[in-house]
């Protein structure tokens, strides 16, 4: 019994010496990934130096990654953005909502049940809160840069 017990001793350190081993091998690869991924990145641009004089010149062009959407500044891109998220944001509110109710039936009574439902409930409503907030601020903010804007 007292070498069997031995022997898993000897196992299990050898098992610990070779888990140490083998996240100092990981540890090892990322250092090094790093040092090569850093060192790529600061040669390669200088390959394509001397093509610049050359006929071989790149030209780039950025496009919106908006496409067509008509977000051009800054305003226009938040408002659309908010309203993107009030357009997703609003549904499951509801349904938030509902499943707030739905425990609150269930929960028939019982202390624990009926105040997880309050604590989703109260959740949902600061949710809903931050929500409508966002988009109440955003207009007020714009609406005000408009009137400054005309006014000026």
């Amino acid at each position: 019994m007292l070498v069997n017990g031995l022997i898993f001793n000897i196992y299990l350190n050898n098992m610990k010496i070779s888990k140490v081993k083998k996240y100092k091998f990981l540890k090892n690869i990322s250092k090094y990934s790093f040092v090569f991924i850093l060192a790529f990145t600061l040669i390669f641009p200088m390959i394509f130096v001397n093509t610049a004089n050359s006929d071989y010149a790149i030209e780039t062009e950025i496009e919106n990654p908006l496409g067509d959407s008509g977000a051009d500044d800054l305003p226009t891109f938040i408002e659309k953005a908010i309203d993107i998220v009030l357009t997703i944001g609003i549904p499951i509110v509801v349904l938030a909502i509902i499943y707030s109710g739905f425990l609150f039936i269930q929960a028939q009574g019982n202390p624990e049940k009926l105040k997880t439902a309050k604590k989703t409930l109260l959740f949902t409503i600061i949710g809903a809160t931050l929500l409508l907030g966002s988009y109440v601020i955003a207009n007020a903010i714009g609406n005000t840069v408009d009137e400054i804007k005309s006014s000026s």
